[in-house]
């Protein structure tokens, strides 16, 4: 269990989120450069996504405002369930929505609004029905939120558990989390706020496993990086999940696995993350991990790197960091787990070029042996704060291998990615997204655009 923080105050509000933006330039010269080194495959897949259009129910916020007020986009999660069919989390006035979509994408039913409900923190699709992690009123002294998990079946709610309360001093009032299912239990990984207890006023995270039926079940724990900045988590069928976090006083990209305090956790990539700066480094502070046959694991993220990392000699506790990033603006890395514990090595970049800034990094199995990683680009970057204006230079997505090794050059797409990848049987990738051009020229301020639609994107290897 980690001693908690010194600081009483998180760093961000729901309303105050970082998306970091932009991608190596879609400029030839760039390009050409890079591949020059990189040795990127001679011939290009077929990398454009097909869509079909879904009509929602209600208006819904695509938007967030993000460290310093940066754009981001508003999660929405696409699961698939073991059938092939697929649900659609995301959030409206009245309540989180999840909509039943066909294997190709179209319309199977009307909405399940998950009443009393805001956030999409994960989605489970199942044959009958889904399980959502979100949050729910609850009474504690912050007056915030609780983090829970409900099961609809056939339509019908089957049970809400609550994972934070008085009886273990934590509140939820944002979750940035994921919620994931092996077949017997589900594992919910997210930010908690302390409220009571020694961690009171501070921000750390949690992990908790809740069987099929909503028991909460043992293991995970109660408190662990601190802050959290960033999330990730993968199934397993025995022993812990995989799970990654970003950390803030530490500073930096951790494996959490099995672990409450982040102390000695393998150290995935040092980053600049004190204040915030590292916040956005996965889009909605959530991150894609992907296992490999063979049992090893990829996770991509928007990186400033670290030019140095060091122990912070004013901070008695030990714990404590100092960064000094390498670049200005976040470039996209790629790095690998050999398996669940350990720390990979040297990440490896995808983008180099200095005015651009990266945002909006996923990264998703594309066939037997290759990873699809997407992201945003931003030409013109001005940065303060570690977060940065510009202007929108497209979707990129690229293929790569499991050494990081281009198998495709860039494609730029107009299908956004704007949430959560499901990935089919044959191997299918599929997301819903928010069918409008981004821009990041400035901060977002007031309300949230809204959109009454959704696109349903398609891309088979």
């Amino acid at each position: 269990m980690t001693t908690a923080r010194r600081t009483t105050r998180h760093r961000r509000v729901r309303a105050a989120r970082k998306p970091a933006i932009g991608v190596l330039a879609a400029a030839g010269v760039a390009v050409g450069a890079w591949y020059a080194t990189a040795g990127a495959a001679t011939t290009t897949p077929n990398l454009a996504p097909t869509s079909t259009t879904v009509t929602l129910a209600a208006k819904f916020p695509y938007l967030s405002a993000g460290y310093n007020n940066t754009r981001e986009w508003t999660r929405t999660t696409t699961a698939v369930a073991p059938n092939g069919t697929l649900r659609v989390a995301w959030p409206a006035a009245d309540g989180v929505h999840v909509t039943p979509l066909t294997a190709a994408g179209k319309r199977s039913g009307a909405d399940t609004v998950v009443k009393g409900t805001k956030e999409v923190g994960g989605l489970v699709a199942h044959n009958d029905g889904f399980a959502l992690l979100t949050r729910v009123a609850d009474t504690n002294k912050w007056k915030e939120t609780a983090a829970a998990v409900v099961r609809y079946t056939n339509g019908r709610q089957t049970f809400r558990t609550k994972l934070t309360g008085t009886a273990s001093h934590d509140t939820a009032p944002l979750l940035d989390g994921q919620l994931t299912w092996n077949g017997s239990k589900y594992g919910a990984y997210f930010v908690v706020h302390g409220a009571g207890g020694f961690a009171d006023g501070h921000f750390g995270d949690k992990l908790s496993y809740v069987s099929a039926k909503g028991a909460k079940l043992s293991g995970g724990w109660s408190w662990g990086c601190s802050h959290n900045e960033g999330i990730a988590l993968h199934a397993e069928t025995t022993g812990a999940f995989t799970s990654l976090c970003f950390d803030d006083w530490r500073s930096g990209l951790f494996v959490s696995t099995g672990i409450g305090a982040p102390d000695t956790a393998p150290v995935v990539q040092h980053e600049q993350c004190w204040a915030g700066y590292c916040g956005g480094t996965f889009p909605s502070r959530t991150g894609d991990l992907v296992k490999s046959a063979t049992g090893r694991y990829a996770t991509a993220f928007a990186s400033r790197g670290a030019a140095s990392a060091k122990k912070n000699p004013a901070d008695t506790s030990g714990r404590g960091w100092t960064v000094k990033p390498r670049t200005s603006t976040h470039q996209v890395a790629v790095a690998f787990m050999k398996n669940r514990n350990s720390a990979p090595g040297k990440a490896v970049y995808l983008t180099s070029a200095a005015g651009t800034e990266n945002t909006n990094v996923h990264v998703a199995p594309y066939g037997k042996d290759r990873l699809l990683v997407s992201w945003e680009s931003m030409k013109g970057a001005k940065c303060a704060s570690g977060t940065c204006t510009g202007t929108f230079t497209g979707t990129h997505l690229r293929l790569v291998d499991w050494n990081g090794k281009a198998q495709s050059a860039d494609k730029v797409v107009n299908a956004r990615i704007t949430g959560d990848i499901a990935v089919l049987k044959d191997g299918t990738l599929t997301w819903a997204y928010a069918p409008v051009t981004p821009t990041y020229a400035k901060p977002l301020t007031g309300a949230s655009p809204t959109t009454t639609t959704l696109k349903v994107a398609r891309l088979k290897p």
